[in-house]
């Protein structure tokens, strides 16, 4: 059997003061016509990223509202996580090489999965390229099937999305988060575009007191008492926490105090994370104001939740980006954000009035200085990108896509 991933109870009600009476009703009504459907998502990780945040809180909302929601993890090992972190950067445009024994064993692993698929649903939600074929091998395709994909692959390397292009259009449906990540070429019954979200009620959104803020980020020296830039996010080059470095370092120049934290999730499935980790790490020096945490020094979901809390600015520097929900996390914090003008980035980040979005290193160290010197400016742009959130991107208008995008698969 695929490995099946616990979550804990989630009741829609909970949400009510945050989102109101009458979308609450709304997404109940949805989910009239779907009670008792099957459905199963699968991916590669149960921990470590975006997808799995959304499936921890979406998997068991859609229980709460009726349905039988499971979700599985693929089983792999390194050589195939390898292979699947090639086929990642090459659609998000990396010059890679993919040879015939990675298609091998990318192909074998994903049969592997598909004979370890156990039981039929009405809806299978496979995420991301690792598992896209396992529904190739499926002898017979019941319920209906959905490719979600994460990533932008607006400039994929032509020989990667070749690859893969098969397989996905095999699925009944498939979901991007913007309708420029759609390529022309895909031959698809149904394309839903749908943008992530985030959990308002998990660990690292809920509210926090400045005392646990202060506690926390104190455990790991970081001074509560001076500027923090924070980003969170893998250390992998897409998100070119080298850059973030040499933007703290112009800023360090203007405002002497300021830190710099750099969170990342060390994943299983990246065993490039290693390697960056590393060279970042080599990058940084010996400077005591930079800090790089991670899970395996216990920042888990709360953590994060107190450093984006307690920082002046958060940055998200990406040079490919699908979405980038930490951005969102920090908006609905209420705080303020420099990010890179790349991908699902500007669908949150609204320039000039949730936040600014900058091109080089110079012109984030720029715009970062800038909400450091006009804290009540800070304070405006982070408050309007909570309500932002609000409105676009919390879970349960995720939810609400979901089941709609269901209701009319089933009419079909």
């Amino acid at each position: 059997m695929l490995e099946r991933v616990k979550t804990e109870k989630k009741s829609l009600d909970n949400y009510q003061d945050i989102i109101g009476e009458e979308e609450l009703k709304k997404i109940k009504e949805l989910a009239l016509p779907l009670e008792g459907e099957k459905v199963i998502h699968i991916n590669s990780t149960s921990f470590g990223g975006g997808v799995a945040e959304i499936l921890s809180a979406l998997v068991p909302l859609m229980n709460d509202l009726g349905l039988e929601a499971d979700w599985q993890v693929i089983k792999g090992s390194e050589e195939f996580f390898n292979v699947t972190k090639i086929l990642h950067n090459g659609l998000q445009g990396m010059e890679v090489r993919l040879t015939k024994e990675n298609k091998e064993v990318f192909l074998k692993y994903n049969q592997l999965n598909e004979q370890l698929f156990e039981g039929e649903y009405d809806f299978v939600v496979i995420h991301d390229p690792q598992p896209v074929a396992i529904l190739h091998y499926r002898q017979e395709k019941k319920g209906k099937w959905i490719w979600r994909f994460h990533i932008d692959p607006t400039n994929a390397q032509e020989n990667i999305w070749k690859f893969i292009k098969p397989f996905i259009e095999k699925y009944d449906a498939a979901i991007f988060t913007l309708k420029e990540y759609v390529k022309e070429d895909l031959r698809i019954k149904k394309t839903a575009i749908i943008p992530p979200a985030i959990d308002p009620l998990s660990p690292k959104n809920i509210e926090l007191s400045q005392e646990e803020i202060n506690n926390i980020v104190t455990r790991y020296n970081v001074d509560t008492n001076r500027p923090i830039i924070t980003q969170v996010s893998r250390f992998d080059p897409w998100k070119d926490p080298l850059g973030v470095i040499d933007m703290y370092r112009e800023v360090k120049k203007e405002i002497k105090d300021v830190q710099l934290v750099l969170i990342a999730s060390m994943a299983h499935d990246d065993p490039e994370g290693w390697e960056y980790y590393e060279k970042t790490a080599r990058h940084a020096g010996e400077d005591g104001d930079i800090f790089l945490l991670s899970n395996l020094k216990g920042v888990g979901n709360l953590e994060v939740n107190a450093f984006q809390r307690a920082s002046n600015v958060i940055i998200q520097k990406s040079l490919r980006e699908g979405f980038g929900l930490v951005i969102t996390e920090a908006l609905w914090k209420g705080k303020p954000v420099v990010a890179a003008n790349v991908g699902g980035i500007p669908l949150q980040v609204d320039n000039r009035r949730t936040g600014y979005l900058v091109g080089d290193v110079k012109e984030c160290a720029e715009r970062v200085i800038y909400f450091l010197q006009h804290p009540d400016l800070a304070q405006k742009m982070g408050l309007a990108g909570k309500e932002y959130v609000r409105k676009n991107f919390l879970i349960t208008r995720l939810l609400k896509d979901y089941l709609n995008l269901f209701n009319q698969l089933l009419l079909k």
